[in-house]
């Protein structure tokens, strides 16, 4: 019987099998950061376990509040400073060297395609975009995997989603993901990995495929995985040239991964692109989704452009498309946050913070802070705000709020018109 993506994984990381389809796996990184990481931090210490298996393998970032807003995240951050250094962790993004973990790993060439990564964060499925298996865990799985390098995981079943057609104008990977949620639901793919898979989804860049396996979890999935291929290696050369006589030979080493052709999934679901338009969400959850045609009309207090889903250069660059030589409504507000200081020097370079600037925008550090209503962008009670970020819960960006959650397109189209507009007025 043929494999699947995560099973060869799980086989090539195989460390024990202590009951039923319980499977014990070899890790390749902890990603860590300030706000889940320090209660770990604090239990090993006080069980006399304050150690880690190889500080080599473990990445550390302060970005949910940077720099610090109180004496509570302040003390967060000086737990998760204090303890890098304490051990010799080679790679701790502080303040002024940090982004937003998921979109900073990857960056850095910290994620490679087999690989196995876990975090004490839901969207860790990002990193799936690579061919890896990457999953979010709790505070308890962070602890054995910080102390002993390994975590236990059940048997990946597997969902492949297949994306065919054209992209429409305007729509984007973001209204392909909101769409496929909106099909599939928010217990769609619980406990499952989804592969993605089809001419849309091999024709996209990494940008776009870690926009995709980001909201992965926003469907159930436990991790959202892309086929390694050529895009994957050429975006990892800067930091595997030296393992690697060629491209093609990274290639060749990592199609071991690729699912063999008689592997089993719990459902093979067909998805027609031609058929999307840009989308946004409505309500509470991220299943709950409209095209953006059917919100039209609908006011904003705030747009938001960044977070791990859609702060990165391409994503920027969409937005400014539709921003340049424009002004945003004077009843927006308008913050942009660059993921990471490589994407805020490039958009610096390319004139795309200028854009931003002139039309109106706030541009802030990198920061995860809005996304989850912690800083630099809470909304008051009864305000609406159009953003690209994963979640629309209730009280998400702060009590009483409401988020659509868009592509950056029709965020900044939104922007301009003050309330949901369709990026194609904008852009042709």
């Amino acid at each position: 019987m043929g494999k699947t993506v995560a099973e060869k994984i799980f086989d090539a990381h195989f460390v024990d099998n202590p009951a039923g389809d319980i499977c014990v796996l070899r890790l390749d990184a902890v990603f860590c950061h300030e706000i889940t990481t320090p209660v770990a931090i604090n239990d090993l210490v006080r069980r006399g376990k304050d150690r880690v298996y190889d500080p080599a393998k473990i990445k550390a970032v302060i970005d949910h509040v940077t720099p610090a807003k109180d004496s509570k995240t302040a003390l967060q951050g000086k737990i998760l400073r204090d303890w890098a250094r304490r051990h010799d962790i080679p790679d701790f993004f502080d303040i002024g060297r940090n982004g937003v973990c998921h979109a900073l790993f990857p960056e850095k060439g910290f994620v490679r395609p087999g690989y196995t990564i876990i975090m004490g964060d839901s969207h860790t499925c990002t990193h799936g975009a690579f061919g890896a298996f990457a999953a979010g865990v709790g505070t308890t799985d962070l602890e054995v995997g910080i102390l002993k390098g390994v975590c236990a995981f059940k048997h990946p079943d597997t969902i492949k989603i297949k994306v065919t057609g054209d992209l429409p104008a305007g729509v984007y990977a973001k209204d392909v993901i909101l769409s496929i949620i909106g099909k599939i639901g928010v217990n769609g793919a619980t406990n499952r990995v989804i592969e993605f898979t089809g001419p849309v989804i091999e024709n996209m860049s990494m940008e776009a495929r870690m926009t995709i396996s980001n909201m992965a979890v926003e469907a159930g999935a436990t991790c959202g995985i892309f086929y390694p291929d050529r895009t994957t290696v050429a975006y990892l050369w800067p930091h595997i040239r030296d393992e690697f006589l060629s491209e093609d030979a990274a290639l060749e080493a990592y199609q071991q991964y690729l699912p063999d052709s008689d592997a089993v999934y719990e459902d093979t679901i067909t998805f027609d692109a031609a058929r999307l338009s840009p989308m946004a969400t409505y309500g509470y959850k991220p299943e709950n989704v409209k095209p953006v045609a059917e919100m039209a009309g609908t006011p904003v207090d705030q747009v938001y452009i960044g977070s791990c889903t859609n702060g990165r250069i391409e994503d920027l660059r969409a937005a400014a498309e539709v921003l340049k030589g424009r002004r945003i409504s004077d009843s927006v507000r308008g913050i942009v946050s660059p993921a990471t200081p490589g994407v805020y020097q490039q958009a610096l370079d390319e004139g795309i913070i200028k854009i931003f600037m002139d039309a109106g925008f706030c541009v802030t550090n990198p920061t995860c802070g809005a996304c989850l209503g912690m800083s630099n962008g809470v909304l008051a009670e009864g305000e609406v705000c159009a953003s690209t970020t994963n979640r629309n819960f209730s009280g998400r960006m702060g009590k009483g709020g409401m988020v659509h959650l868009v592509s950056p397109a029709t965020a900044a189209a939104t922007a301009i018109a003050g309330k949901i507009t369709n990026s194609t007025l904008y852009n042709g």
